[in-house]
């Protein structure tokens, strides 16, 4: 019963990706599938960047006002802290998926995210699971429940079940409802205390996040404060975490800590659109293309000949036509040109 009902939602969930739905759309909609046969009381979902495991969208299953200290301290527990099955963690293992209920008592005693962050609000009970195929991962999610019930094993198994598939469906929604980029009015440069918070920024940045608050409130906030703990954590005081803006475009957020100043806490964030080549590199992994078809694709971009490509990456005219066949299968394109049209129209 459990593999029948496991099946149809990934059925349901393939459906969805098909639809053209953008990430946040796509994981609304596969939570509802998924509460069909695991009841939650609340869920929050992510898209993440495959490079980083920064947050690039959050997806709540019902309305979810925490507080900002909240949204802060989960960033810093997650990225920085010493948690039980952080996404990072799960991504890692075998099956990516776990109850906060199966670490070691020490930890859960222990947990910043649920003795101070869920219980407060409720929350006793976490099933958590990271969305990871062919060694990528494109999401992570969680469910939650109050003093009832814990999850079962059951339960475990059935999410567990459709990680690979949540990961693909959010894997192609991340190619759905790509625009041209448009610049922002000047340099998208923000300072930021310690654990994120806004202290000052450009006239450029102000019109930015006001226009991205009002498309998607908070999306900023989850990737700001990604970005500024994994800079916290860096050696080198520096970390980077892709995300869309309001127009749907992608960009690049990068942290750098502070040398010189009153406050050595204190960080700044610049705000860029990305470059052609992290661009193409980012949706060339959407599609599912290896490494060397994104060389050859990469070339393609540059104006490259097979010839040249050939010398280039040292492979010969017959394996690039290879990896060329291969990535107009991938892509759904029948030229050069329609390839490069279709990731950087």
């Amino acid at each position: 019963m459990w593999e029948e009902r496991a099946e149809r939602v990934r059925r349901e969930i393939a459906a969805l990706a098909a639809s053209g739905l953008g990430v946040s759309e796509l994981h609304a909609a596969a939570q509802a599938a998924v509460q069909q046969s695991v009841p939650f009381e609340q869920a929050c979902w992510a898209g993440v960047d495959p490079g980083t495991m920064a947050m690039t969208s959050v997806t709540n299953w019902q309305e979810w006002p925490v507080p900002e200290e909240y949204a802060l301290r989960f960033a810093e527990s997650e990225y920085t802290g010493s948690e039980p099955n952080t996404f990072a963690q799960l991504v890692l293992r075998p099956r990516p998926v776990a109850r906060i209920s199966d670490a070691a008592h020490r930890d859960v005693v222990r947990s910043v995210r649920l003795n101070d962050l869920l219980r407060p609000q409720g929350l006793e009970h976490e099933l958590r699971a990271a969305f990871r195929v062919d060694e990528a991962c494109w999401g992570v999610g969680s469910l939650f429940r109050g003093q009832g019930q814990d999850f079962t094993d059951r339960e475990v198994e059935f999410l567990g079940a459709l990680t690979a598939t949540l990961a693909a469906a959010s894997r192609i929604a991340v190619r759905a409802g790509h625009r041209a980029q448009r610049s922002a009015e000047g340099p998208v440069i923000v300072l930021v205390g310690p654990h994120g918070e806004l202290r000052a920024g450009t006239s450029a940045a102000a019109s930015w996040l006001a226009e991205l608050e009002d498309a998607a409130p908070g999306r900023f906030s989850m990737v700001l404060y990604g970005v500024v703990a994994g800079a916290r954590a860096a050696p080198s005081g520096t970390a980077r975490g892709r995300m869309r803006d309001a127009g749907n475009n992608w960009v690049v957020l990068q942290a750098s800590r502070l040398i010189t100043g009153d406050d050595p806490g204190q960080m700044v964030v610049t705000v860029e659109p990305l470059t052609t080549h992290d661009l193409v590199s980012l949706l060339l992994a959407a599609y599912g293309a290896t490494a060397r078809e994104r060389d050859v694709c990469l070339e393609v971009i540059a104006g490259a000949t097979t010839a040249e490509m050939a010398s280039r990456l040292f492979i010969s005219p017959y394996t690039v036509h290879d990896h060329l066949k291969s990535l107009f299968e991938k892509v759904g394109v029948g030229s050069r040109g329609e390839l490069v049209a279709k990731l950087l129209a």
